[in-house]
């Protein structure tokens, strides 16, 4: 590998920023949390150390940054496959399988999620919004399907919501416990359960 180069006064230009965020998923991919070193991310990314830490104080910013972009890649994946609700079982149970590629992110981000529960830890105000925004878009979706009648009976959007994402959380949490566990099953007869698919299908 090259020379590591500073480019400039290490100006914080977002294309420097997704370079070392790139490095920074890859090392932890790669070597796990604990292992990965700032200096290896910088090299990677073709930087000196200090560079690095010059847009990144530390390795929970990093970290932070890593899980903050795969959840927006995630939610633009979703926004661009998913339109009906017919779609929204394959698509989940491709994105866990997506997901248990890379079991060692999927570890990072659920004890992070846990951490992040002290309101004193760097990335609370993330998760915190995170989850509020998550709960209002799938919320606004699920009123869809309540218009089409195609929400289960019973069921309020708002609890729905709330529902999707304990279940995809709790899943992913059992199969870093039990790596051997079928969850791909388990997600797509929780949509089963969600939606009415005797009006689907209509």
């Amino acid at each position: 590998m090259g020379q590591a180069k500073a480019r400039g006064p290490y100006a914080k230009t977002p294309a420097r920023r997704a370079e070392i965020v790139r490095a920074a998923r890859d090392s932890f991919a790669e070597n796990g949390y604990a292992k990965a070193s700032l200096r290896d991310i910088a090299e990677r990314a073709g930087i000196t150390h200090a560079g690095l830490l010059h847009h990144f104080r530390n390795k929970d910013e990093l970290l932070a940054a890593v899980l903050a972009e795969r959840d927006a890649e995630e939610w633009q994946q979703g926004l661009e496959q998913v339109d009906s609700p017919d779609e929204l079982a394959p698509y989940l149970a491709e994105l866990i399988r997506h997901h248990q590629k890379a079991p060692e992110l999927m570890r990072l981000w659920i004890e992070l999620a846990a951490a992040a529960s002290r309101p004193d830890h760097p990335a609370h105000a993330y998760f915190v919004e995170r989850y509020e925004r998550g709960r209002t878009q799938f919320a606004e979706g699920f009123h869809e399907n309540d218009a089409r009648g195609t929400l289960r009976e019973g069921v309020s959007p708002e609890s729905a919501a709330v529902l999707f994402h304990a279940v995809l959380t709790g899943l992913q949490l059992q199969w870093v416990l039990a790596p051997g566990l079928d969850i791909v099953s388990p997600v797509t007869d929780f949509v089963r359960l969600l939606l009415d698919h005797d009006h689907t299908d209509e």
